[in-house]
């Protein structure tokens, strides 16, 4: 196999784990509601994920326009459970930070200032989620599988940017992904501590 269809296959790959990994968490908000789960990190994954279609297109990868296009219905699902119609604010200030960072520097640097600043946008799009986490035990609707599957997701994406020689790319992918491994780590270490307090809580019932 040559080098350019190894990195196409890793890129098909990533798309395919992006692709579970929101479906998980789509099923988690389904199932268990929105409960910590935060509108200020979904508005801000729509938005990118029109850059990075946008993107994608302009460096003719087709891996990086389907990846954000077959997510993006779900991802405004998500949105729909979230009512962001009650929170104008918080989707406010997500565009203002989108435009902050990523549109404002594509137009004035072009794709590759662009992408830089989308990495900024996606590390500072975990931070609510990451504060949730850190502030409140209460997991309901934080998906520990859906966010380890981003943080794997993220790992193949920066090897296909590597295979490609997209280093932007690579530098915001990357960045994203430690947020990703953190976010995966504080969901899975205080669900299980919620385990653990219905435990104790049916020992003492008895």
């Amino acid at each position: 196999m040559s080098s350019h269809a190894l990195t196409a296959a890793i890129g098909w790959v990533a798309v395919a784990v992006g692709l579970v990994s929101t479906v998980v968490q789509w099923r988690r908000v389904s199932v268990e509601g929105v409960e910590g789960v935060s509108l200020a990190t979904w508005s801000l994954f729509a938005m990118m994920g029109g850059f990075w279609i946008s993107y994608g297109v302009a460096v003719r990868s087709w891996p990086v326009v389907l990846g954000s296009l077959i997510v993006l219905p779900i991802q405004a699902a998500i949105l729909v459970r979230l009512a962001p119609w009650r929170d104008w604010r918080t989707v406010g200030w997500s565009f203002g930070l989108f435009t902050a960072t990523c549109l404002m520097p594509a137009f004035i640097g072009g794709w590759s200032a662009g992408v830089y600043g989308i990495g900024v946008a996606m590390s500072l799009t975990r931070a609510p989620q990451l504060v949730e986490l850190v502030r409140s035990p209460e997991v309901v609707g934080v998906s520990a599988a859906s966010w380890s599957l981003a943080a794997f997701g993220s790992v193949l994406w920066v090897l296909y940017y590597d295979g490609d020689h997209l280093v932007a790319a690579l530098v915001a992918t990357g960045a994203a992904g430690l947020a990703n491994l953190a976010i995966a780590a504080l969901a899975a270490w205080r669900h299980r501590q919620l385990r653990r307090a219905m435990i104790r809580d049916e020992v003492f019932a008895y």
